[in-house]
């Protein structure tokens, strides 16, 4: 099985941690950030062993940009 590696943002939603991997359009939630985590990348393995190769091409996104700005608010 191959491994590749992808971007996760977590963040906080309430009392949950929620995680996205921006490549793939998909997203997960846990209680922790590890909890988070580790459900993102099970929700990437079922999308891998269950979406049809064309929705795998057609969702991946190569470049992919974090990054932080300030905007003027209040």
């Amino acid at each position: 099985m191959a491994t590749h590696s992808y971007t996760a943002i977590v963040e906080k939603e309430g009392d949950m941690y929620v995680s996205l991997c921006p490549e793939l359009d998909v997203a997960s939630q846990g209680m922790t950030v590890e909890e988070g985590m580790a459900n993102l990348k099970e929700a990437v393995t079922l999308f891998f062993e269950c979406a049809d190769p064309n929705e795998d091409r057609r969702r991946l996104r190569m470049e992919i940009f974090v990054t932080r700005f300030d905007a003027a608010y209040g």
